[in-house]
């Protein structure tokens, strides 16, 4: 069984529609795909609709922006209710950020010569529930400004760049007792990717927030080399967190994240599901299910 638990589409950042992105799932052979949109459901039901038809078992997700001892972390909320107050209405700030950001961003950039508008960005962001930093990456690249998005975050977008602008993010320990209510179970997203300034996440951090709600770390994922993998697993391990492994897909958005690189293990697949049956129970949320497909 193939298992990959964070992928996002157009919804968010990602660049296929959630049912373009099933179907390319489905002739990957990946058997069990979680839709991860940053910060919205918007693709779950377009995804799941076509997971029915195709074989796919669907988890729904999404990733959220997080802030934790003041440094940003992503958090992979699997299977909460969408519908509960104080989540949607966290959720709906955190967009709202997103959104409040495209303003400063693209007058940091005409400061500098590059003639962008926000026109142009919302050309390209589609159906996207909010627009964000990639997008504006993608109006670079369509004006030859850079060659990827990786080139435009690492010239312009990414911090310390002249296109950077702080926005909203929830705070992390709150997001967690917020999915917890909501029926779901929560997983930070590839912590230690060199990109993160990861001294929060070390072994207390991790431990303090296992104890707020925490239940797993992504450990493979391509922002993870191998020797950073092998002491994440470990402690992992030590504080009873289950590993997951995933592509964090973004279609043409991002290079080297094609679907089912990494995957989970079944076992901690299972596990993981066992934790969002007691969290729904305890919550008693209409917490979304999981059908299990077989092929």
């Amino acid at each position: 069984m193939r298992i990959d638990l964070h992928t996002h589409s157009d919804r968010s950042d990602g660049t296929e529609s959630p049912a373009a992105l099933v179907r390319r799932a489905r002739d990957k052979g990946i058997d069990v795909l979680a839709l991860t949109d940053h910060d919205t459901t918007a693709g779950w039901d377009e995804a799941a609709a076509q997971a029915a038809g195709d074989g796919v078992t669907l988890v729904r997700g999404l990733e959220i922006s997080c802030v934790f001892r003041g440094y940003g972390v992503h958090l992979l909320a699997y299977l909460p209710d969408p519908t509960y107050p104080p989540l949607a209405e966290e959720l709906l700030r955190v967009l709202a950020g997103r959104n409040a950001r495209l303003p400063a961003t693209l007058q940091r950039l005409r400061a500098v010569g590059i003639e962008i508008d926000a026109d142009d960005v919302r050309r390209l962001a589609g159906d996207a529930s909010a627009i964000g930093r990639p997008h504006v990456a993608d109006a670079l690249v369509a004006k030859g400004v850079v060659a990827n998005r990786n080139e435009a975050f690492e010239r312009y977008l990414g911090p310390g760049g002249v296109g950077y602008v702080h926005r909203y993010a929830a705070d992390l320990e709150e997001m967690l007792e917020l999915v917890a209510g909501a029926g779901g179970v929560s997983v930070v997203a590839h912590p230690w990717a060199s990109r993160y300034q990861h001294e929060a996440l070390d072994r207390n951090g991790l431990a303090w927030l296992k104890d707020a709600g925490l239940v797993g770390v992504e450990v493979d994922h391509e922002d993870h080399d191998p020797a950073t993998r092998a002491r994440l697993r470990s402690l992992a391990r030590s504080l009873d967190l289950v590993v997951t492994g995933s592509s964090d897909h973004h279609g043409a958005g991002k290079v080297d994240h094609e679907l089912g690189c990494n995957v989970t293990a079944p076992d901690e697949y299972a596990r993981l599901l066992e934790l969002a049956d007691a969290a729904a129970r305890a919550s008693g949320r209409p917490a979304p299910t999981v059908d299990p497909v077989s092929r």
